[in-house]
């Protein structure tokens, strides 16, 4: 170093105070410095290809445009450099030195004029070099400008009081940064360190990145490229790189928006679901860039928790990052980012379940949880979900799925109600007598039988006008229809019926005759604002201290011989007449799965074949 070349020089107050923010505020992750500096390195080598279509004089022109990163774990350095635009002496102090003219000044007073943290402090001028200081002691930046004229210069600096410029003869155009490690972060000379570093935040970067020697990010952004130009194993590849994944995609959306806001997205359904096999809940998948570098692997507050299972890269150039890139700007436009994505993604599937309903049933099958946490919990876009539900109904075959938009091309002129019925299997619902006159009148009911099924169309409440009405609630207005067997007189089943409700007492809330019964004597009737029995079980497997008296309306079937012989008993043996009354209530409880202790039943039931054996 030349006495008569070397310029010292002295921060100002101003920078004095933002590098201390910068080594000590700014940034939540000291890691980040290697993706601020790979980076900036990218962005000047980005500027000097422009340059080479205007410029014919550009100094070393065949310098090959690449990162080449080093490391010396003895020595505890960590060195960086590109062959970009480089930096005159005036740049040096102005872009290093001095950098009130990108607004220090006005940054810091408003920092401390509206007391806000460091986090908040959004996009006022890249200080991304300055955080190579949170990870040395030491920091020489060697440079020669692009310009024929230029010369080669190093810029020295601890980070604190001030800086030097002094000559560096023999450097090339660019720029080579130059780390002299603090003693407790020596692991950033350790090549596996910053090999995992360079593959998490820098590796679509444009240009080859080296380190060591080696070429690192050989992954290409696929997302930015023409889908005509991108072959199903490369497809392939970039899902299991960015997903961590060794499935196949089951499905993928690739697509670039200019408005509202300029997106670059290439995301992948996957074809199995780890939290179905019981690996717990998954984390997001969907990483989001900004210009190919990576801001966030996880962005919390882009997409509904619901598409968590969704994998890829959404890139957007416009969004204005603060100075640490660590958090976007403007949460109103991440919403409207997110809603986006939100609404293609829902697109696709339902797109791809037109175009091949099998394949879909088959991925419905492992995912469909996904889509129902959906309905439940993202308001802005429970109707376009509602249309990738799938399930069985009276009118399919076991094991054939269909979804509303079937149901509703079924459904009878002015049927204003889409009905279903919520049970542990299929058999279990069709076994069930609620199914009875809806059969018979040839209305189509919907089978649910998932145990958050209930939460789902309670969340939905309709679909395309029509009310989803649960077949178990009373309430139900269905259609005359003639029955075979003669029936009860009216004035037989309004005796019949005061009978049961006064032997049956508070355990009912009415006893009447009605229309659903076919096959059946009785049926219990949830009233609307009652708990099915899924509903139950749910809120007792969350507190077992729940507890919720059963009470319920039954219906008769006055065509029935067992209540045509309950009208006769309950004069000629009314101590008989009873017991089956209290039996017939608990065998409809039994039914919609609503009672809890059998013991009265069973000691009944033994009493009621005694009797009956004479």
């Amino acid at each position: 170093m030349s006495e008569t070349t070397l310029e010292k020089h002295t921060f100002q107050a101003e920078i004095q105070q933002l590098l201390d923010l910068v080594v000590h505020s700014l940034y939540t992750d000291k890691e980040i410095f290697l993706r601020e500096l790979i980076s900036n390195a990218s962005d000047s080598m980005e500027k000097l290809r422009h340059l080479e279509a205007t410029e014919k004089s550009i100094h070393q022109p065949t310098l090959p445009l690449e990162i080449h990163i080093t490391t010396n774990e003895e020595a505890k350095t960590l060195t960086i450099t590109d062959h970009g635009l480089g930096m005159t002496r005036e740049e040096l102090v102005k872009n290093l030195g001095t950098i009130a003219h990108s607004g220090t000044k006005a940054f810091l007073k408003n920092m401390q004029d509206s007391g806000s943290t460091p986090g908040n402090m959004i996009g006022q001028f890249g200080v991304g070099f300055y955080s190579a200081f949170m990870v040395a002691d030491e920091v020489k930046v060697h440079t020669r400008g692009w310009r024929e004229e230029g010369e080669g210069l190093v810029w020295i600096s601890d980070g604190k009081t001030g800086y030097e410029i002094d000559d560096s003869p023999d450097q090339e155009r660019g720029v080579k940064i130059v780390m002299h490690l603090k003693e407790d972060l020596k692991e950033y000379a350790e090549e596996t360190r910053l090999k995992h570093l360079i593959e998490r935040y820098s590796n679509f970067v444009g240009f080859p990145i080296f380190l060591n020697g080696k070429r690192i990010n050989e992954v290409e952004a696929l997302w930015l490229k023409n889908k005509s130009e991108i072959s199903e194993d490369e497809y392939k590849a970039f899902y299991q790189f960015t997903g961590k994944a060794f499935d196949e995609p089951a499905y993928r959306l690739h697509f670039s928006a200019d408005a509202p806001i300029a997106i670059n997205a290439l995301i992948f359904a996957p074809s199995e679901n780890p939290e179905r096999m019981g690996f717990g809940k998954v984390e997001g998948g969907i990483a989001l860039y900004s210009k190919k570098v990576l801001i966030d692997p996880n962005p919390k507050g882009l997409l509904p928790e619901w598409l968590r299972f969704m994998k890829g890269v959404v890139d957007s150039a416009d969004l204005p990052l603060n100075i640490s890139r660590e958090t976007m700007q403007d949460s109103a436009l991440v919403r409207k980012l997110g809603a986006v994505i939100s609404k293609r993604v829902i697109k696709m599937f339902e797109k791809e379940a037109e175009a091949d309903p099998a394949k879909y049933r088959s991925f419905y099958l492992k995912f469909d949880r996904y889509f129902k946490e959906g309905i439940a919990t993202d308001y802005a876009n429970r109707v376009a979900l509602s249309k990738l539900l799938r399930f069985e109904s009276s009118l399919t075959e076991s094991g054939a799925l269909c979804g509303f938009v079937d149901y509703v091309s079924r459904a009878k002129d002015g049927q204003a109600s889409i009905y279903y019925l919520v049970g542990g299997s299929r058999e279990q619902v069709e076994s069930s007598p609620y199914i009875e006159a809806f059969k018979a009148r040839g209305l189509e009911v919907i089978y649910f039988t998932d145990a958050v099924d209930e939460y789902v169309v309670e969340s939905l409440g309709e679909y395309d006008g029509k009310k989803l009405v649960s077949i178990r609630h009373g309430g139900v207005d269905l259609d005359d229809h003639a029955a075979e067997g003669d029936s009860l007189t009216d004035e037989q089943t309004t005796a019949l019926c005061d009978f049961l409700k006064a032997e049956l007492g508070d355990r009912v809330t009415a006893v009447a005759s009605g229309k659903r019964l076919i096959d059946s004597p009785v049926i219990a009737l949830v009233p609307t604002d009652g708990m099915s029995p899924q509903m139950r079980q749910m809120m007792k497997a969350m507190d077992e201290n729940f507890k919720d008296e059963v009470k319920v309306e039954l219906e008769i079937n006055p065509r029935h011989p067992l209540i045509k012989k309950l009208s006769e008993s309950k004069d000629s043996n009314p101590d008989l007449a009873k017991l089956v009354a209290l039996q017939l209530l608990d065998n409809a409880l039994i039914a919609a799965g609503l009672l809890e202790d059998a013991r009265d039943t069973v000691s009944r039931m033994n009493t009621l074949m005694e009797k009956a054996m004479g």
